[in-house]
């Protein structure tokens, strides 16, 4: 028996040497694919080390080999260099994607129009130096280890069959090593490796349950190549009951107080709790002091467009699908009847749109026609900036197109209005940061300021273009009769030292995503609400205010305002808070305290919202509706 291992291994270590320079080709492969995955070591529940990956790593580099050592001559070498090439690109866009965002790039990302162009270089440039030292030790060997690699002289077609074959027995058995999936207790399925395989929904946990290349090709194949699914029986009833069931939203003493208001939207770009502050935004806080003010509201954040995550939400009353892979920026094919602009339409309002950057970015052009907007400006569009002038938020106000098309329109309106300035890099050294201290401190006496800082000199430009905005409303006889529904559409994720966050806000979790919103008009004393609000919340509460009849049932969140209203704040990743319980994965994770029962009802409540939004996008139920 021992002599038998010891000839086995000996023929293993022969095999070994005889065969290095081909195992040598898989060293660049596997480096990029630890390397990816290393850099998402604060992603919870499947660590580095997790097995899976590196077996679906493993099999794919087989396949790689396998044509490559299959191939004749200088054959072999170019299609090593395509496929290194094509996987080194990803690996670089992984890495850096992740800097930015702390998510891992999705190919979804594609289909949107020319959005991300404005920091993309400033990212690749300002990225994690050990990306670039890893790439660097990457392609120096793979140089090596190709140049050294002996050439084949004789195509073997019998040979690359035989490796395909493999490889697919090989992948196919491959899932099993995640286990199976678990569907019956839908809120805590999010850390099920199968699950999360089978629904590729999250780009970080899809990674490191499937690798660089396993991940890369099957979201190639999700987003680009798998058929339509078709609505199942079930999943259809299920639609049909909540959308056909009785509309229960009503009257309350909030019901048309703004009738026959003029509303604009302002969206505040990365304008987080801990910026508003007298201090830091007078202006703003000044608006907020006196006006209906949710005080435990929450963005939904899922990564890629987070900004156009919050335009959505608040124009149809929907959010990112998080069961599968979409964004929503590329739903502008869905029908949606019931969008902000399309209900204000029809009680004779015009409804504008502004923004300093192209109708391009996320598609903004196409998906507010959809919404129902008559017109889409942006700065960008417009022209006439010779420099990056127009990502000051005082543009918004200054340019003469925007003051006319905002203030001088006739009859009643609603103007949609998206900020910028506060946006990556926060440093008065370059970019729009260093437009804004020259402003404040003269063109050659700007101090080089902290991130921290420089983020909120650039909320005061912000808070600028509202003390702007202000005083327009004043000079056109407007102050009176307007409402300002105010918001931010994400809380500050792009500030690279993430310590500045722990600092300034409750970081716990997903409800590290507390972000301002509120609702002011010049006659309506201030009023605190302190139920849990999402920005799904912010449409349905709007239309009541504003005495605009809608079907409750035709959105995910209610009336924040109205007398029975028990607020939730969900998140992508299935957890929950109630403003007395973050429960994540059916544990409290704060000090809190609630029953099992209730628990389990909410967790239930979550998947059922969770489960309406995402069949009702998938399958463009609305358009079902019509026909």
């Amino acid at each position: 028996m021992g002599l038998r291992i010891k000839n086995f291994l000996y023929k293993a270590v022969q095999y070994i040497v005889s065969h290095r320079y081909t195992i040598y080709l898989a060293i660049p492969f596997l480096l990029m694919d630890i390397v990816t995955r290393a850099f998402g070591y604060q992603i919870e529940y499947f660590p580095v080390f997790y097995p899976a990956p590196n077996i679906f790593t493993l099999i794919w580099i087989f396949l790689f080999l396998g044509i490559v050592t299959s191939l004749k001559g200088i054959g072999s070498k170019i299609a090593y260099w395509i496929l290194f090439t094509i996987f080194f690109v990803l690996f670089l866009t992984n890495t850096i994607y992740y800097t930015l965002t702390s998510f891992y790039f999705s190919f979804n990302l594609v289909l949107m129009a020319g959005e991300g162009h404005a920091y993309i270089w400033d990212t690749i440039i300002h990225a994690n130096p050990i990306i670039y030292l890893s790439a660097v030790i990457i392609l120096i060997i793979a140089v090596t280890v190709s140049r050294k690699t002996p050439v084949k002289h004789t195509f073997r077609p019998k040979r690359l069959c035989f490796i395909l074959l493999i490889f697919v027995v090989l992948h196919l058995l491959a899932p099993l090593c995640l286990g199976f999936a678990n569907s019956q207790l839908k809120w805590s399925s999010f850390k099920n490796p199968r699950n999360i395989y089978n629904s590729y929904s999250d780009s970080n946990k899809s990674m490191r349950v499937s690798g660089l290349y396993e991940y890369s090709l099957r979201n190639f194949y999700i987003t680009f190549l798998k058929p339509k699914d078709t609505i199942s029986a079930e999943d259809k009833e299920f639609l049909d009951k909540i959308y056909t069931g009785e509309d229960k939203k009503q009257k309350d003493r909030y019901t048309g107080i703004f009738k026959d208001k003029n509303v604009i939207f302002l969206q505040l770009e990365g304008i987080d709790d801990w910026l508003l502050t007298e201090e830091t935004m007078p202006n703003l806080y000044g608006l907020m002091k006196n006006s209906i003010n949710f005080k435990d509201h929450y963005s939904i954040y899922t990564g890629g467009g987070s900004t156009f995550n919050s335009e959505f939400a608040v124009n149809t009353g929907f959010t990112t699908p998080v069961s599968y892979t979409e964004n929503v920026y590329t739903l502008n094919t869905n029908t949606f009847d019931d969008t902000m602009a399309k209900l204000f339409k029809k009680e004779g309002y015009t409804v504008n749109a502004f923004h300093m950057n192209s109708s391009g970015f996320y598609s903004r052009g196409i998906n507010y026609k959809v919404w129902g907007y008559d017109n889409y400006f942006g700065l960008k569009d417009l022209g006439g900036y010779e420099s990056l002038e127009y990502e000051l938020d005082r543009e918004l106000i200054l340019n003469k197109t925007f003051y006319t098309n905002m203030f001088q329109q006739d009859g009643r309106f609603v103007d949609y209005i998206i900020t910028y300035t506060p946006h990556t890099p926060f440093t008065t050294t370059k970019e729009v940061g260093k437009l804004v201290a020259e402003l404040k401190y003269g063109e050659n006496n700007v101090p080089d300021l902290s991130e921290e800082d420089s983020a909120r000199l650039m909320a005061g430009e912000t808070d600028y273009m509202v003390e702007l905005l202000i005083q327009a409303l004043k000079d056109n006889a407007l102050y009176d009769n307007t409402v300002i529904v105010a918001y931010a559409d994400h809380y500050l994720y792009t500030i690279k030292d993430k310590s500045i966050l722990d600092k300034n806000k409750n970081t716990l979790g997903n409800l590290i995503n507390h972000t301002p919103f509120f609702i002011w008009s010049s006659d309506i004393p201030s009023e605190d609400v302190n139920e849990v609000t999402m920005q799904m919340n912010i449409l349905p509460t709007v239309l009541n205010l504003f005495g605009i009849d809608y079907n409750s049932n035709y959105y995910l969140g209610t009336n924040a305002l109205a007398e029975d209203y028990q607020g939730i704040a969900f998140f992508n990743d299935y957890s929950w808070y109630d403003g007395d319980v973050y429960v994540s994965n059916n544990e409290i994770l704060n000090d809190g305290n609630i029953s099992d029962r209730k628990m389990q009802q909410t967790s239930q409540l979550v998947n059922d919202i969770i489960r309406k939004n995402d069949l009702t996008l998938k399958y463009d139920y609305f358009k079902t509706m019509k026909q």
